[in-house]
């Protein structure tokens, strides 16, 4: 028996040992079983017997002979064959006692719910470690520790001490939490979303989220995926099992937590986790279309869209009311979180005029409410219109399931009848969650509609629906022209030393990459200043190469016309050193800074932000996960704010965005190339004009490999 019917032919790593084994485990030891009223050791063997579990079960607790009915062994060494899973319900203190003799019966994964935390001790190797150590030791997979557990929905396993509800019906989410409140608050939603696996991998002693989620891309119950993430432990990994969930066009829902600096510090001190740059985790989640959530209501509007299993059309929503103002407010919150509204045709809007009662103007979103008179004939007929029109990519029917009376009749059978009738994602979306009517809910979902509680939340689900259908529709990426191989080894060599590049170097970097760079020169007098003027052609810049931020420390001289000009420049300029570049002037246009920068966890990422001084003012940027092709440099660049001046304002005319694209493909075949060897490489300003873009200052920080 398995966890569910595999998926063929998918390679998928797997951590050490198997999680098939733990997680469709056919026999277990409750390590700690109690017949204690109260007591964690009795929940564990209450959750096992409220899910159903037909394997095998083994008590072991040396106080009893017998536990809920079920002979009890006083040692898992007693136990008269090897488990696949021993469930350890022992404090700390004996953790390591009893995994070790775990190891030695021949278990084949553990479950471990303590915190494993014990005062430093100087010389003796951390408990987390001598755990971890015994498991690789004995080829066995470990859930936890500090952890919730897991359940296994399709199987009735569970290997969880809490009081979790009974009757759970399986179906397709699977859900991985590093919060074990998170855990319990999902299996406790009274809104029918439906789990083949949830699991709480705690610290991940053993296994790690990235080998959850591979675990439940073999699942062929796996519809969407939800991640409530503290960090990445495994960051290789994740990004595979992203890049797999991807390719099999399995949605990922994730809440990142730590996204505020003081978040981070309290990730860091409940897990011992890296949180990581938040915009890292923007540029993963965008490379593989995974769906970022900001609240828990958000995921559950989410989860449950997704649960439905159909998947929006081109175009935007179609919303159907029964509120003028709450039209207005659902139009108002669509523009905040980004919703486009379809452009229905006049054909529609006439089948609508036939529909309406007089005095209701037939647009999109709708409110068809009138009268009263004949509301749910008026309600299925508007939606069929709105619905039939081909920019409709998705239909939210915007009512307050307040209580009716009588139950069965108005906005509930309306829904019940659209569902089997469409074909494109149909929703109910109150706007007050807390006045939601649950039975009429609860009659709505067993129809098979999703009932969105919330204006915001509910919206956003839309989004993250209209985003997979825009994500499942992007091209592959086009691998940028690579570097000459001599090139490649050159700049590898010459990073190898770790030393820092300066501005002239760091330019006749990017130029070998294919980056359009100003002519610059380093000179160290002002004879040499004027001569390199001389040979680059006026106009020129003079700077100082003695400060990283020019600007600031008035090191910068703009627009120098003659020889004169350059000798007073380079004077002045000489009392913060005798270091300076002269470069060429660029033409005017809107400053972009580019760069790359080497996250901890994912390595070189491709960063874009609005240039000059405004790139820490601002902090208008967006980073992408190499390689990055023109379209999706052209992505990145139109999430920024600034992206308003490229298109031109005042008259400006439009900047040449298409050759700062390829600007930032470029520097992504750099990031691939090199960025194991650099720390960072600043590219500001780079100035995008009506004709080309051109890098006018640069910095490479070598680091180590």
């Amino acid at each position: 028996m398995s966890a569910g019917p595999r998926r063929e032919g998918l390679a998928i790593a797997e951590p050490i040992g198997t999680l098939d084994v733990m997680l469709d485990a056919r026999s277990v030891a409750v390590v700690g079983a109690s017949a204690r009223t109260g007591s964690f050791g009795e929940q564990l063997m209450v959750q096992l017997q409220t899910g159903g579990y037909t394997g095998d079960v083994f008590p072991v607790n040396p106080s009893y002979d017998e536990v809920m009915g079920r002979a009890c062994f006083a040692r898992i060494g007693d136990v008269p064959q090897p488990v696949d899973l021993a469930i350890l319900g022992v404090a700390n203190a004996r953790l390591e006692e009893q995994l070790r003799a775990a190891a030695e019966a021949g278990a084949r994964s553990a479950v471990v719910f303590a915190s494993t935390y014990e005062e430093p001790r100087p010389g003796v190797t951390p408990l987390r470690d001598r755990l971890a150590a015994i498991a690789r030791e004995a080829g066995m997979v470990i859930c936890g520790s500090n952890g919730m557990g897991f359940l296994n929905v399709e199987r009735g396993l569970r290997a969880c001490g809490f009081l979790e509800p009974a009757g759970l019906e399986p179906g397709g989410i699977c859900f991985l939490t590093h919060s074990g409140s998170v855990f319990s608050a999902v299996l406790h939603n009274d809104r029918r979303l439906r789990f083949n696996l949830v699991v709480s991998p705690g610290i991940e002693l053993t296994t790690t989220m990235a080998d959850y989620l591979h675990h439940s891309l073999t699942l062929d119950s796996t519809s969407v995926v939800g991640l409530f993430l503290e960090s990445a432990r495994d960051p290789e990994n994740f990004v595979d099992a992203l890049r797999a969930a991807a390719e099999r066009g399995v949605p990922v829902v994730a809440l990142k937590i730590g996204r505020a600096e003081e978040s981070r510090t309290l990730v860091e001190a409940h897990s011992g986790a890296l949180a990581g740059e938040d915009a890292a985790y923007d540029a993963v989640f965008d490379a593989f279309g995974v769906h970022r959530v900001e609240s828990l209501d958000e995921m559950a509007d989410t989860l449950e869209l997704f649960q439905a299993g159909r998947r929006a059309r081109p175009g935007g929503l179609v919303a159907i009311h029964d509120s003028g103002g709450e039209r207005a407010h659902l139009v108002d919150m669509a523009a905040v979180v980004g919703v486009p509204f379809a452009r229905v045709s006049e054909a529609t809007t006439r089948r609508l005029e036939q529909i309406l009662e007089p005095g209701l103007p037939a647009v999109n979103p709708l409110d068809a409410w009138g009268t009263g008179n004949e509301s749910e004939r008026i309600y299925v007929d508007c939606i069929r219109a709105l619905a039939d029109d081909d920019d409709a990519a998705a239909v939210a029917f915007v009512v307050d399931l307040t209580t009716q009376d009588p139950p069965e009749g108005g906005y509930v059978e309306v829904s019940k009848a659209m569902w089997p009738e469409l074909g494109l994602p149909f929703a109910v979306l109150s706007n007050l969650g807390a006045a939601v009517d649950p039975d009429d809910a609860r009659s709505i979902r067993a129809a098979g509609v999703p009932v969105l509680e919330g204006t915001r939340s509910g919206l956003a689900a839309f989004r993250h629906l209209f985003a997979d259908r825009d994500f499942r529709a992007r091209p592959p990426v086009a691998q940028p022209e690579p570097v000459a191989r001599e090139v490649r080894a050159k700049w590898r060599d010459r990073l190898t030393g770790g030393r820092r590049l300066e501005e002239v170097e760091s330019l006749a970097l990017l130029a070998d990459y294919g980056v359009t760079v100003a002519r610059a020169e380093r000179v160290a007098a002002a004879e040499e200043a004027v001569g390199a003027a001389r040979r680059i052609g006026f106009p020129v810049v003079v700077k100082t190469a003695e400060r990283d931020h020019k600007t600031e420390a008035g090191g910068v001289r703009l627009g120098i016309a003659d020889e004169e000009g350059v000798a007073a420049a380079y004077a002045d300029l000489s009392r913060l050193g005798p270091r300076a570049t002269v470069a060429a002037m660029a033409p005017p246009g809107v400053e972009i800074a580019l760069g790359v920068v080497r996250d901890p966890q994912f390595g070189p990422l491709v960063l874009v932000a609005a240039g000059g001084v405004l790139v820490e003012v601002l902090r208008d940027r967006r980073m992408a996960l190499p390689p990055v092709d023109p379209d999706g440099a052209r992505r990145l660049i139109d999430g920024l704010a600034v992206a308003a001046l490229l298109r031109g304002v005042r008259g400006a005319p439009p900047a040449d965005v298409d050759a700062l694209a390829v600007t930032v493909a470029r520097l992504s075949v750099l990031a691939q190339d090199l960025g194991d060897l650099v720390d960072a490489v600043d590219v500001n300003p780079v100035v995008v004009g009506a004709h080309g873009a051109v890098a006018v200052d640069a910095l490479v920080v070598a680091g180590r490999p």
